[in-house]
């Protein structure tokens, strides 16, 4: 499973990060690589989640992030 990294700076200097593939799953950080480093720790707890409630897919034994 491939997910896209959506990441751009705010006019106020804060960056952030999304994975429009899993709801809810933004972040903002002080930095371009703490916004990117937050949202990939918060995709991998948005899939945990899924796989304890029994939603999980073959494609989610394998994970690669993808920052745009």
């Amino acid at each position: 499973m491939k997910l896209q990294i959506e990441v751009e700076q705010e006019s106020d200097g804060r960056w952030i990060a999304e994975v429009e593939s899993l709801p809810g799953v933004l972040t903002y950080g002080v930095s371009r690589i703490d916004a990117v480093a937050k949202v990939q720790a918060l995709a991998l707890r948005a899939l945990a989640e899924r796989m304890e409630l029994g939603e999980a897919v073959p494609e989610l034994l394998s994970v690669e992030f993808q920052a745009a």
